[in-house]
């Protein structure tokens, strides 16, 4: 998110060493949990003192009568650690950054057996000890190593504990160097400097043989428990994977030797977590510096100081001769930036991606190569932010800001397999155990040196906590926030007006941004939250709190119209709010469930028409344009906002906002577009808790195709729909434990026949036949509904509506147009939306300026009857560019005119100034809500000429659809 100033010759580098390339992304196992409380015997070990960005190397050998069955190990490392058994790399960056509450610290789990042997063996641990705070971790001021494993022979257990029989060694080669841009004061990491000639001494230290003799025992710093780590908590989360080394994308063009002040690119396959590695034949005395092209990210957002934003980055002192190094400090970006002096001969440069534990499980696909880009950016910048904790950005803070957690959450749910889950409990967990004494919640945490009250996004917060589990059913991970869920919302009360009063906590943010009204966000967020914490008191067994929760609910919904329902401008805003009309508070009243379904149409055209919000806040618009049947609406909003960052090449990721140069490239809270798409688009939401009951009613809005994999708690949901003229077809696997409620989606047809796996259930307007495993729910305008047991589902629905394009194959009629054996009148309604030899769509003869102001041009589509109209989308000519590249033809002002059958008055229902080249794309128009028999387009100034006609201007189009 965002701060506003309150203001290892493997001559030895460490990763030279760092063992033999494992297959690509490795994870070890991890163990089952031990029975009962753990016992601890292992002494907390380290250094005789501790300082800021240190690096300590530890071994312990010990033998091995046979081969263990099983050595469940338990490490704690104050800040984080890897790990080699017998010379082998098992855990890449151990430990999670401290803080599960205020005083106590994680450990890891895991099973050594597979890599012990009968006989001698050799442990061997890298810890690097942070030393400062962070928005993300709690220093204790103190490093430490804490290791137990209980080694299970047969019927025999032995243990083995750190302690002062260990051997450990400040790693030589690590150094904190303050010259030079720091790290910025978010991140409790520091800069990576090591020099080879101070670590000679230490090539091959982690292998068994490796004399260790001069090395000494470590100083014992108290038994577990003790202060300043305290408590153990159970690490809540995988090991993080990571893959062998791999080669850059560039790597066949990338130099041979060093270009001096040059960096060179290396370049990465999307935006993602890596370590750089390089091979090199130097002179001793060589200085290579690493970081990536984000070293510097988000600087130009406003309240960010300059030289406030520097990432981490590495630098490396050559010994003589050939060597390598690992920088094991993970960056992010899309390419590592080597600085490598000339007379370095450069033999290998190369990186390690590593990250949270999870896959990609989900997916989304349509006929739509715009929405299915942007999905997949979204998913991508979602991972990236995935790691110790959710983070805001990967570069700048790696902060759990919880606005953006309750996004994230929500398109994780879409994006990756349910071990992704993990994440969310841990979140929730920190969110409450870090509550101050007096209620207040805060975050980013852990930390004590940002502890600023953000009181909308906490009611957000606290509103997310029962979407955890409508979609995990994990129970146990949302009754234990309650009592602070309680605490906190306590802290605000009601106004005379039966509203809630203004809470400005210590930073009074409601989004990014100009034009917020405040008084209407705090209601809808206040209601949601009320909302959440009557479902947790009963789900916790407090049952007599939920009445005071739903009074405190009722009175907002009692006076919400009333107090702020504008009836003058037909929107929602609030008393003595004289600023530009808040979309993100009209949708959040829908959202909130606020906004009666009488309000939506005039909500759906401010939202249409108001673009206030904020990429943080926009995942709300989206949703509440879906949740009023507005698709069409919700995809204009999504073309036109996000099409910078669609079009965007260099770019695999999404940006904090708008302008990409104000902020990050890689906020996570922009998915919202996934959510919509996955959740609203598909149509596929869990209704009931761990998705024992869920609905599938799709909102195609202009797509005619849509495949999706949703992956749950029982299972992946996959689900498809197709539209044909006037047939669908909808696909769906449902997995075992769920009942799903699917609406077959009638788009307006007068008598359409449904079937199920082939047999008729539906015709003549009313319900008839059956299936087994399949019951009937009902119908309404838009959708006929089943309930379907577990299986694969095929629906059909013949004689639908063609609410895809009301204009096909309609007649045209125009002003001016040309007509001939590639263009015309009919071509505009052929059903082809490129431009093809002998249907190349509509031009008008020429004109000798673009401004034709005073004679428009006119093509004008006879539907064939009085129908509403929501939509209109504009193809571009594609058979030849423009002069100087992009669309030919494409008008640049021009109104969209509705009249009725019989009716000799036009009605404007879109006007449209300076629009953009689309560039080849198709550009969707929602329309003020209207009905009308005849659509006519009026353009009074036109694009550019096309490229073999530079001084022609002419209005040109392959095709328009109507909805």
């Amino acid at each position: 998110m965002h701060n506003v100033s309150r203001r290892a010759a493997l001559r030895s580098a460490i990763a030279v060493a760092l063992a033999p390339t494992l297959g690509s992304l490795v994870l070890p196992g991890l163990a089952p949990a031990a029975a009962g409380a753990e016992s601890w015997t292992a002494k907390w070990i380290w250094a005789p003192s501790s300082a800021t960005n240190q690096w300590v190397a530890f071994r312990r050998r010990f033998r091995l009568a046979a081969a263990p069955s099983e050595a469940v190990t338990r490490i704690a490392a104050d800040s984080k650690y890897w790990l080699w058994v017998n010379g082998t790399l098992v855990v890449f960056e151990g430990g999670l950054k401290r803080g599960p509450n205020r005083t106590d610290t994680y450990y890891d789990e895991i099973d050594l057996a597979p890599y012990l042997d009968g006989g001698d063996n050799t442990i061997a641990l890298l810890v690097w000890h942070f030393g400062k705070q962070g928005f993300s971790h709690h220093s204790s001021g103190k490093g430490g190593l804490l290791f137990q494993s209980d080694l299970r022979t047969g019927t025999t257990t032995s243990r083995l504990v750190s302690d002062t029989d260990w051997k450990h060694t400040v790693h030589p080669g690590y150094s904190h160097d303050t010259s030079g841009p720091q790290a910025n004061f978010r991140l409790p990491e520091s800069n990576i400097h090591y020099d080879a000639r101070d670590a000679t001494a230490m090539t091959g230290w982690r292998a068994p043989g490796f004399d260790d003799s001069g090395w000494t025992a470590p100083t014992d710093s108290g038994a577990a428990g003790s202060a300043p780590w305290n408590s153990l908590v159970r690490r809540p989360i995988p090991l993080f994977r990571h893959s062998g080394l791999k080669s850059y994308t560039n790597a066949s063009v990338l130099p041979g030797t060093g270009q001096g002040s040059t960096p060179i690119p290396a370049g990465l396959p999307s935006n993602i977590q890596v370590t750089p590695y390089l091979k090199v034949d130097a002179p001793a005395d060589a200085v290579i510096g690493m970081q990536t092209d984000h070293y510097d990210d988000g600087a130009g957002l406003s309240g960010i100081e300059p030289g406030t934003a520097y990432n981490v980055r590495s630098t490396y002192v050559c010994t003589g001769g050939v060597q390598e190094f690992e920088s094991l400090g993970w960056m992010s970006g899309t390419a590592v930036r080597y600085t490598v002096p000339a007379g370095v001969t450069i033999l290998e440069l190369k990186y390690r991606e590593s990250g949270y534990d999870t896959d990609f499980a989900g997916s989304f696909s349509s006929d739509d190569a715009f929405l299915d880009t942007l999905w997949s950016k979204a998913a991508r910048t979602m991972y990236v932010n995935m790691r110790d904790n959710y983070m805001d950005c990967p570069t700048r803070e790696r902060a759990q800001w919880w606005g953006d957690v309750v996004n994230q959450l929500k398109e994780g749910f879409y994006t990756f397999d349910t071990r992704s889950h993990a994440l969310g409990a841990k979140a929730i967990s920190q969110l409450a155990a870090w509550q101050e004494t007096g209620g207040v919640l805060y975050s980013p945490m852990p930390s004590v040196i940002w502890t600023a009250e953000l009181p909308v996004q906490m009611l957000a917060s606290v509103w997310s906590f029962w979407t955890y589990y409508l979609h995990t059913g994990n129970a146990d991970a949302v009754t234990g926030a309650y009592p602070a869920v309680k605490k906190y919302l306590n802290l605000w009360s009601l106004d005379g007006d039966g509203l809630v009063a203004h809470r400005a906590g210590d930073w009074d943010w409601e989004d990014w941004g100009s034009d917020i009204d405040a008084r209407v966000l705090d209601n809808c967020w206040y209601y949601l939250a009320l909302d959440t914490a009557a479902e947790l008191a009963d789900l916790s067994g407090d049952s007599g709190d939920v009445a005071g929760w739903r009074a405190r609910q009722n009175s907002i919904k009692a006076s919400f119209d009333r107090v702020l329902w504008n009836a003058s401008g037909n929107e929602y805003r609030s008393p003595g709010y004289t600023r530009d009309t808040d979309d993100r508070a009209n949708a959040l009243a829908v959202v909130a469930g606020l906004a009666p379904a009488s309000r939506h149409r005039a909500v759906t055209e401010v939202l249409r028409t108001h673009l206030n919000a904020s990429p943080y806040m926009e995942f709300y618009v989206l949703e509440a344009l879906y949740l009023m049947g507005a698709a069409t609406v919700a995809e204009e909003r999504m073309r036109n906002r996000f099409a910078a960052q669609v079009a965007d090449p260099a770019c695999h990721t999404l940006w904090e906002l708008w302008d990409k140069a104000a902020g990050t490239d890689n906020h996570a809270w922009n998915g919202g577009p996934l959510y919509a798409l996955s959740a609203y688009a598909a149509g596929v939401r869990p209704t009931r808790p761990g998705w024992t009951t869920y609905e599938v009613i799709p909102q195609t809005g202009t797509l005619t195709k849509i495949d999706t994999v949703t992956p749950t708690v029982k299972g992946d949901i996959r689900f498809g729909i197709r539209r044909d003229g006037t047939e669908v077809t909808l696909k769906l696997t449902s997995p075992s434990g769920t009942t799903a409620r699917v609406g077959v989606p009638t788009y307006g047809g007068s008598r359409p026949v449904i079937k199920a796996n082939g047999t008729t259930l539906f015709s003549g307007g009313s319900f008839t036949g059956g299936v087994s495993g399949l019951g009937r729910d009902g119908k309404d305008s838009s959708y006929v509904y089943f309930t379907v047991r577990p299986g694969t589902w095929t629906f059909t629905a013949t004689g639908t509506g063609r609410l895809d394009n009301l204009a096909l194959g309609r007649s045209v009629t125009s002003n001016n147009s040309l007509e001939n054996g590639d263009w015309g009148r009919s071509r505009l309604t052929d059903g082809k939306l490129t431009s093809v030899n002998r249907a190349k769509g509509f031009t008008s003869n020429e004109f000798a300026s673009a401004d034709i102001g005073a004679n428009p041009v006119w093509v004008e589509i006879d539907l064939g009857s009085d129908t509403d109209l929501d939509a209109v989308r504009l193809f571009p000519r594609t058979d030849t560019s423009a002069a100087g590249g992009g669309t030919a033809g494409f008008p640049v002002d021009f109104t969209l005119q509705a009249r009725g059958d019989g009716s000799g008055t036009y009605t404007t229902v879109r006007t449209v100034t300076g629009q953009s080249n689309p560039e080849g794309a198709a550009q969707t128009y929602t329309l003020t809500p209207a009905t009308g028999r005849y659509l006519r387009l009026r353009a009074t100034r036109l694009g550019t000429p096309a490229a073999d006609e530079t001084t022609k201007y002419r209005l040109q189009l392959a095709e328009v659809r109507v909805g």
